[in-house]
């Protein structure tokens, strides 16, 4: 193809430009991932720790949907108090286990936490999905430290 206008080579580099320009914005855009990703263990703050808690909306009693969402809110909250006990205080595991004829007959496995949280702030409360409520609670490196000192003198004291 050959060009003898000035005009329309001009017109050409600047659609050739544009073109660039929108590919470019298209492979680039493409890197920035919107999609959440689950934290799988949890977050260090640089004074104490973040928790997060997950509740699915539908599973929640109620009689309309926003009675369900408040729900799911409340229970996203409590299961990152519980994570935040967890981190805190540790969990209580009991694992039994039945052999028989060198094979697993039977395998029980059981979690416990418990303990008292006070002191923590809702960094977030977020929908994730429109099918799952996610909470994060912090809890400062003072505050961690006051609890399990309360624990301990608790402990000590024939508790």
């Amino acid at each position: 193809m050959v060009i003898n206008d000035r005009a329309t080579a001009s017109a050409l580099v600047t659609r050739f430009r544009t073109l660039w320009v929108l590919v470019a914005m298209i492979v680039l855009g493409g890197c920035a991932s919107t999609q959440r990703t689950q934290q799988l263990y949890p977050v260090m703050e640089s004074d104490g720790v973040v928790a997060t808690g997950y509740a699915v909306i539908a599973s929640q009693r109620g009689d309309t949907p926003a009675q369900q969402r408040l729900m799911a809110i409340k229970a996203s909250k409590l299961d990152a108090y519980r994570a935040l006990a967890e981190q805190v205080y540790g969990q209580y595991v009991n694992a039994t286990g039945t052999m028989a004829d060198m094979a697993i007959a039977e395998d029980h496995l059981k979690s416990r936490v418990e303990g008292v949280i006070y002191g923590a702030r809702v960094v977030s409360i977020t929908p994730i999905g429109g099918e799952t409520y996610e909470t994060k609670l912090a809890l400062s490196q003072r505050t961690i430290d006051e609890l399990v000192t309360n624990y301990l003198q608790g402990s000590s004291a024939g508790r």
